[in-house]
């Protein structure tokens, strides 16, 4: 046989091996757990589906339904608010946008033999909201109610409370050890309101757990509730016992939390833009500089400059020092020395070093003005030897004092 014959017979083997699908590993569908008339009393619908069972619980809520301090209906004069300030900002949404607020609750904190048992989704529709919660019936009808969140099925905006780093992580886990089985998983817009609460309240709000935002900006406070840390007992022993009405204060403690998200996305929304003041002017001097580290330098003066005219003197040293960073940037050193100069009387010792570096650097190189340059050196070293213990950080400042001691000495020479 010629070569040529022998290649041409390779190239058909191979191709015969290529066409061959690769099958599925067979599924079993597990048996329904013993308590499901149980939980059924407890109001919980039971849902089938190809990969086994799960519970689900729907409420509906109208447009004009008060969570705390607002109507969940305020959530689309959010929305308006964004599409009228043509601010491109991480947190705006579009019209068009399919938005789902979105919460979990697990059985631990972290590792793969860690479940989620409790998927809540609160969606915004056209003239109501719809929560939905899906309930694991017990960790052997994982892909069912993996499958039945339909997260497979198109992109959405998804909302959270620390979901970047916590839920839709653990989702992820999930939905991997299940990937054989499961259609992939979409991905999804996500607008972390954790990460927006810790720039906004920065320094104002002791901790950042939702219960104390609710209480101390969204007029609710929850009655009856369980703390967060008992879910995964309450559900184990559901499971264990078939008792499920300890079980429905979980899902309430979910609902509750959704609602909320709603709720502090139209009061975080109404802080970012409206003017007027509502907060505490280091709750706005923390907006400003969010615009600032945004590159949003527009906005961020405006928030900026509010604060320092409107709230008392005490109050304002660092709205005046973001705001002499950013006249710094764009070379208007007059209005930043001003700036820096009001700052220094009220900051604290961190950006304080800062302030005086950045007039150091402007008498320097700016103003020519040696002396005072030299001033506010000797100043920053004064500062780093009774507060700080870095002798890298001593070490630069030194040789600024001394370049500017062989300046001032040469322009008397001159």
């Amino acid at each position: 046989m010629s070569y040529e014959n022998k290649m041409m017979q390779l190239k058909q083997m191979l191709g015969k091996k290529q066409e061959k699908k690769v099958e599925k590993p067979s599924f079993t569908k597990p048996d329904k757990p013993w308590y499901v008339e149980e939980w059924k009393k407890e109001g919980l619908e039971v849902i089938e589906n190809d990969f086994g069972m799960l519970f689900k619980r729907q409420v509906e809520y109208p447009q004009d339904y008060l969570h705390g301090s607002y109507q969940l209906k305020m959530f689309f004069e959010a929305i308006k608010k964004w599409q009228t300030s043509a601010i491109e900002h991480p947190f705006s949404i579009d019209y068009d946008e399919t938005v789902v607020f979105f919460d979990t609750e697990t059985t631990g904190l972290k590792g793969v033999g860690t479940n989620i048992f409790l998927l809540g989704f609160l969606e915004v529709l056209e003239n109501k909201f719809l929560l939905t919660q899906y309930v694991l019936a017990d960790p052997s009808h994982e892909a069912a109610f993996l499958f039945e969140s339909r997260l497979w099925q198109r992109s959405k905006t998804i909302v959270t409370y620390n979901g970047k780093s916590f839920d839709w992580p653990q989702l992820e886990t999930r939905w991997t050890l299940n990937q054989q089985i499961l259609p992939k998983l979409k991905n999804m817009r996500q607008i972390d309101l954790l990460h927006s609460t810790k720039r906004i309240w920065k320094n104002n709000l002791e901790r950042m757990k939702l219960t104390q935002v609710e209480e101390t900006k969204l007029g609710f406070k929850r009655n009856g509730d369980i703390p967060g840390f008992l879910a995964p007992i309450i559900y184990t022993d559901a499971v264990k016992t078939g008792n499920a009405s300890s079980l429905m204060k979980v899902l309430t403690h979910n609902e509750w939390d959704l609602l909320s998200l709603i709720t502090l996305y139209i009061h975080s929304t109404n802080l970012l833009l409206e003017s007027h003041s509502q907060d505490t002017a280091t709750t706005y001097t923390n907006i400003g500089k969010w615009y600032g580290d945004l590159k949003i330098t527009e906005q961020s003066e405006t928030v900026l400059r509010t604060v320092t005219n409107t709230f008392h003197e005490q109050d304002v040293g660092l709205a005046h020092f973001y705001l002499a960073v950013q006249q710094k940037k764009r070379k208007e050193y007059d209005e930043a020395t001003k700036s820096f100069q009001k700052a220094l009387m009220t900051i604290g010792n961190k950006e304080k070093l800062k302030a005086l570096e950045h007039l150091a650097i402007i008498y320097e190189h700016q103003y020519k003005d040696y002396s005072k340059a030299f001033d506010y050196t000797l100043k920053g070293i004064e500062m780093i030897q009774n507060n700080d213990s870095k002798a890298r950080k001593l070490l630069d400042w030194t040789k600024r004092l001394n370049r500017l001691k062989n300046k001032m000495e040469r322009e008397i020479n001159n």
